[in-house]
């Protein structure tokens, strides 16, 4: 099949296909608009069964950095890159050195960053070989890992989204430095978490401490097992966290899980999460409309770490500045399900418009 004929080739500007025999590097870089500024978004390492299989994936999550850069109010574009390799398979350094390289060649039309398989030490490694990476941790000048502004703006879009379902659309969002329980929306409020990785355990964290009661699910054995003695979380195993009766689902570990098997499994009042491109299709938003379950879009609300990582970017590193819009998350969700209200549309619609609208004005 040709790129051109693939069902998520969405006018993309450019896409790059990377090859380096000598390091063993099949990647793909998808470069989706450059509308805004430079097009940014991570880099992931997965094994992908096949080039289509990557391909898709790059194509939906670069389109998705455009939509998420666009609401988030950054002066940046939407890109994605994939290499297609297993990231425990040995070969991970000579993989992101020739990545590297092949990244400098593109001048700074698109920046990448951390992603599924490619974690802080691994985008330390590549600025050895290209200027183009943002989300570099630097603790001695207080660079902090963007998975925890990830997890923030996850917690303030789950907040946010439970105050919409009460009437009461009061909301914070808890500092990143904070260790007490903010005053929150959440005390008592039942969130199935599927997936317990990094970010996804700083969100368990964050509403153990807001006051909310967790069902956690992850095919780590380590990380349940730290989900239930730190935050007493109720485990389940990964297919039960579909049918759990709470008041949010909380998808955080691969995307497509909201299909037409699971969806009618759900018995969650609303879906808010941080992984990325949750919908299986587009079609999806509009049933889960029909099941009367509210739908925070996953671009919306994983957000906080490129908000935060940007500075690299843009040579600010403001972190207060990226704090407050973190915060925003849960008012931009809010007019999002105000305006999928008025309109009797599925959020997911309502938010695709608005980003390309910003992306074209």
């Amino acid at each position: 099949m040709s790129v051109f004929e693939n069902a998520d080739f969405d006018d993309h500007e450019q896409i790059i296909f990377c090859r380096d025999s000598s390091a063993g590097l099949s990647a793909i870089i998808a470069i989706h608009s450059t509308r805004l500024g430079p097009a940014a978004g991570g880099c992931r390492m997965y094994p992908y069964p096949t080039t289509e299989d990557a391909l898709t994936d790059v194509l939906r999550l670069s389109r998705g950095m455009s939509y998420k850069n666009a609401l988030a109010g950054l002066k940046l574009g939407g890109g994605k890159a994939v290499i297609i390799a297993d990231p425990r398979g040995g070969r991970k350094q000579p993989l992101l050195t020739a990545f590297a390289k092949q990244l400098e060649t593109l001048n700074g039309r698109y920046w990448t960053a951390i992603d599924v398989g490619v974690g802080v030490e691994d985008v330390a490694l590549m600025s050895r070989d290209t200027r183009f990476v943002f989300c570099i941790v630097d603790e001695r000048s207080g660079r902090r890992n963007p998975a925890v502004f990830t997890a923030l703006g996850g917690f303030v879009a789950i907040e946010a989204v439970h105050a919409y379902l009460s009437g009461t659309m009061k909301f914070g969002g808890a500092e990143p430095e904070s260790t007490n329980a903010p005053a929150s929306s959440l005390q008592g409020a039942r969130v199935a978490i599927q997936g317990l990785g990094q970010t996804g355990m700083d969100l368990c964290r964050r509403l153990t401490e807001a006051g909310a009661r967790i069902i956690a699910t992850d095919v780590n054995e380590q990380s349940i097992a730290e989900a239930r003695a730190r935050y007493n979380a109720e485990i389940v195993v990964p297919d039960a966290i579909y049918s759990q009766s709470v008041d949010i689902f909380a998808p955080c570990a691969m995307g497509a899980i909201l299909n037409d098997k699971t969806i009618p499994r759900l018995k969650a009042k609303a879906v808010c999460g941080i992984a990325n491109n949750q919908l299986a299709e587009p079609r999806h938003g509009q049933a889960l409309k029909e099941r009367g379950i509210l739908y925070a879009p996953d671009y919306v609300v994983n957000a906080g770490g490129v908000i935060y990582g940007s500075d690299d970017i843009f040579k600010t590193h403001e972190t207060s500045t990226a704090e407050a819009k973190i915060r925003g998350i849960g008012r931009v969700l809010c007019e999002i399900f105000d305006a999928a209200a008025a309109e009797n549309s599925p959020a997911s619609e309502i938010a695709d418009d608005i980003a390309r609208q910003r992306m074209t004005t």
